[in-house]
């Protein structure tokens, strides 16, 4: 099972975030001394205030790891799973997220405008430490350690923020679809991947559609969204529906009942993020006050 660690999971990133919690109120906190001085000498890294803040983890030499492990091409739904589930416990770790979009190896997290996780401080955020620990956990035995690259990027205005994430989208519709002409060509046609290359030079989105379909009866349109997409995790709330035996002082036996309760989860969605639809349907992400 991809996700066998999900239990296991939860205890260690709760002890994660309370070390780095309490490391970042030793820097503050630690004797004095004649040494102290080499501390002027670090960047100041405190993200604009009243900015949204974003960071982006990206899988560090995915394409060996990918290999080595040999996941399905053009996409393996196993790990892009893996991913979005270490993506929905950062979010229940680190409620200031409001909204996170993943795609292939890569997730950006957004912060609220007004969070001061981490005393809104990059490198902290960067959360590198925290994806790699969760991917181990809920990874296959077979699969080792993996590891991420992060950056911090600030946004000034709701329009930066979703002109960021339609980048993001628009980043995953033009990888999908060469990845998906490009390995048609290679397991159903015999190409070699530097002929598919060849192949593909220079052909723009209506070229590449038109092989799918052509010579393959492959409508773009109609792959996962998932794939075409990518992945949207926003906060809804979910029914959990659970069965509890209930006791009675005076009953020897207890009652098993069904018991409905309402959380608030990181959901995902497949959707597009580029128009206006989504973001008037979920106008609490963009709110001030939410």
């Amino acid at each position: 099972m991809w996700v066998a660690g999900a239990v296991k999971v939860s205890g260690c990133l709760a002890a994660f975030s309370v070390t780095l919690r309490r490391c970042l109120k030793l820097g503050a906190a630690m004797a004095k001394s004649k040494f102290e001085y080499v501390r002027d000498f670090e960047a100041d890294d405190t993200c604009l205030a009243h900015c949204w803040v974003v960071v982006r983890l990206d899988g560090r030499n995915f394409h060996r790891f990918a290999e080595k492990h040999n996941f399905a091409k053009p996409n393996d739904s196993r790990a892009l799973h893996l991913m979005t589930k270490c993506a929905q416990t950062v979010m229940e770790e680190l409620e200031d997220i409001v909204i996170a979009y993943g795609q292939s190896d890569e997730y950006s997290f957004v912060f609220k405008r007004k969070s001061n996780w981490f005393k809104r401080r990059a490198r902290p955020c960067h959360g590198v430490e925290l994806i790699s620990c969760i991917f181990s956990f809920l990874a296959p035995p077979t699969v080792p350690f993996a590891s991420f690259d992060g950056r911090v990027v600030v946004y000034p205005s709701n329009q930066t923020l979703k002109d960021y994430l339609s980048w993001r989208q628009a980043d995953c519709h033009i990888n999908n679809l060469y990845n998906t002409v490009f390995w048609a060509l290679v397991q159903q046609s015999g190409l070699t991947p530097i002929q598919a290359q060849e192949r593909l030079q220079g052909t723009l989105t209506a070229d590449k559609n038109e092989i799918l379909f052509s010579e393959f009866n492959i409508n773009y349109n109609n792959e996962p969204l998932m794939y075409r997409k990518g992945t949207v995790l926003i906060w809804q709330k979910v029914d959990e529906v659970t069965t509890k035996e209930v006791r009675l002082p005076a009953e020897m036996e207890g009652r098993k009942m069904v018991v409905t309760r309402t959380r608030t989860k990181a959901v995902p969605l497949h959707c597009d993020v580029i128009g206006d639809a989504f973001w008037k349907e979920h106008p609490e992400i963009l709110h001030e006050d939410s």
